[in-house]
């Protein structure tokens, strides 16, 4: 299941059983069906790959000090939701809820959230849920698995006092871009034409609070700081980090935009992880395939980082250079099998991918910008794939 299983299962299997013969070395190991294949997978829990990288991400951060990146001593993550494409069938509808547009056709989807570390690249945390549940819901759920002197980046789909107002009661911090028209404050900021601003917040008139903490007077200190975008509109960012001295207001446009590493997982995630390509059509096959993702790409994570570090503690060259992350994928198939179950060292086999992915770097071009093409899917044309982008599992 940690395979990339994209292919016909058959296929699949077919593979996996010649990997396992020929270069693992075990010519005894049994041929079996995909009917016996999927009779054994519905005995294991989907949870026990969110376990395995629960202990990759402990070890990461216990036993690599030296290695960790931190932003002023603060542990740089990022909330974001996304939908993701399930097979339609009637459990999958049934459970996760179906998408229409104008037409009477819909496609089964699911909301899927990630805790992401977004300069060390770890998924933290990853939760799959039916479309009725809220971003928001699903953010607060994520900050069980936060510690202090986390701070958390979030994008204007999150800003609610329930979330601000959870934030302060675990004492994590956050910065969360806002709509210049979420609440009066806010507007009245915006019209201000300050550049920072430290004011109180209360919930809106409309919320139910019956089931909250709180009550209609309570009130919370928010910062509010203006930045301007390229084209000179002002964005309005809400954060906790109240002393100005120690975060000026210089420093907020480009913390904001460290949360692009989490858009960039969701790229990985579906375009080059092909999560959505799912091996089974039941919740349980569902579940364990986006588990054993988030798994797999915490994997990567740890070994492209150790390159990216070696790659450029000795570069002399024009451009720093990091390992082609889809490439690095297509290396991981069968090879992830060959680190889990070899009975050869497991750090001879690190030093073989390593040595693999250091011949497939690329250079990292700062301040490039590309033109959006919001007409590229009337034109009804395949979209120009790059060389290094095509399909690597």
């Amino acid at each position: 299941m940690m395979n990339f299983l994209r292919k016909s299962l058959s296929l699949e299997i077919e593979c996996f059983v010649k990997h396992i013969r020929c270069f693992i070395g075990n010519n005894m190991f049994p041929n079996f069906t995909k009917s016996a294949f999927v009779q054994c997978r519905n005995k294991i829990k989907p949870e026990v790959f969110k376990h395995l990288s629960s202990k990759l991400i402990e070890e990461f951060y216990s036993d690599n000090e030296a290695s960790i990146k931190l932003w002023n001593g603060y542990r740089l993550l990022a909330i974001d939701g996304s939908r993701i494409t399930l097979p339609n069938t009637k459990e999958l509808v049934s459970e996760y809820g179906i998408t229409k547009n104008q037409s009477s056709t819909g496609i089964t989807q699911a909301r899927v959230s990630v805790l992401y570390d977004v300069l060390n690249k770890y998924i933290i945390d990853g939760v799959i849920s039916p479309l009725i549940t809220g971003e928001t819901t699903l953010a607060i759920s994520h900050l069980d698995y936060t510690q202090k002197n986390d701070l958390i980046i979030y994008d204007r789909g999150y800003p609610s006092f329930r979330l601000v107002h959870e934030h302060y009661t675990r004492e994590i911090d956050f910065l969360i871009r806002v709509k210049k028209d979420f609440n009066n404050t806010t507007q009245l900021f915006y019209k201000s034409g300050r550049h920072s601003e430290i004011v109180d917040i209360y919930p809106g008139k409309n919320t139910k609070l019956s089931d909250k903490p709180y009550n209609k007077d309570t009130c919370l200190k928010v910062r509010l700081v203006r930045v301007n975008l390229p084209n000179n509109e002002p964005e309005i960012l809400m954060t906790s980090l109240m002393n100005t001295d120690m975060f000026p207001n210089g420093i907020f446009k480009q913390l904001y935009a460290q949360r692009w590493g989490i858009e960039t997982f969701y790229d990985e995630f579906k375009n080059k992880l092909k999560v959505e390509y799912f091996s089974g059509y039941s919740k349980q096959c569902i579940l364990q395939d986006f588990y054993a993702a988030l798994f797999v790409s915490n994997i990567q994570s740890l070994i492209v980082g150790e390159i990216n570090e070696e790659l450029n503690e000795t570069n002399k060259n024009k451009y720093e250079y990091k390992v082609n992350n889809n490439l690095s994928y297509g290396f991981l198939k069968d090879r992830i099998v060959t680190l889990f179950f070899s009975n050869v060292v497991i750090e001879e086999v690190m030093i073989e991918l390593k040595e693999l992915f250091k011949k497939h770097v690329i250079p990292i071009r700062p301040n490039r910008k590309f033109e959006v093409q919001k007409d590229k899917y009337r034109n009804r044309q395949k979209p120009k794939v790059p060389k290094n982008m095509k399909d690597t599992i």
